[in-house]
């Protein structure tokens, strides 16, 4: 295969994935962004969390709402609980790797709060058990997942599965579900 091949076979899987994709997350994100809408108009806030790249996405989101996402507007209470090196190593040393964020949920989080999990495979241990803890704390306890869902199925409400094997497809569109979730919320919309 070309380089030129490899492009439009490339551009080709990213476009049928978002196709397979819209016609899926209406309703789970509309769900998603009027639970955050309800906690944030409650004075709580959304915590964000994930491994590797979804530890990347948990933070550019976070940051899109508490800064801005393409306006002025007043801050959203957001925070990735990826960020923090020093809660991290001694939860994960403490504790283990396993309870690095439901550590940290239980810590910061309120009933009425939501928790988003990200975890391409919908199986990491380390979100699965934060997405316990805030079913446990009264919280939301939401996820963006591919794979079908993994062990986030049932557990996650609302759940917003890509439909993909790949991880680069799905995190592809875990940052385009960030994005749409911050311009809903930047702009009032549910």
């Amino acid at each position: 295969m070309d380089l030129h091949d490899y492009f439009k076979s490339e551009l080709a899987d990213h476009q049928a994935s978002l196709s397979a994709l819209g016609e899926m997350v209406e309703e789970p994100l509309g769900n998603l962004v009027n639970a955050c809408r309800e906690s944030i108009g409650n004075g709580g806030k959304i915590m964000l969390f994930g491994n590797g790249g979804s530890a990347a996405d948990s933070q550019h989101i976070a940051t899109e709402l508490t800064v801005r996402y393409e306006k002025s507007r007043g801050a959203i209470a957001a925070i990735a609980l990826t960020t923090d090196t020093s809660t991290l190593t001694a939860a994960g040393n403490d504790y283990g790797f396993d309870d690095i964020f439901s550590r940290q949920v239980e810590a910061l989080g309120r009933p009425g709060d939501v928790a988003i999990g990200i975890s391409t495979s919908g199986n990491s241990k380390n979100v699965i058990k934060a997405l316990e803890a805030a079913k446990s704390g009264g919280m939301i306890g939401a996820g963006l997942s591919g794979q079908g869902g993994g062990a986030m199925n049932g557990l996650a409400d609302p759940l917003i599965v890509v439909p993909s094997e790949r991880t680069a497809r799905i995190q592809e569109m875990h940052i385009l579900i960030g994005h749409i979730l911050c311009g809903a919320l930047e702009n009032g919309l549910a």
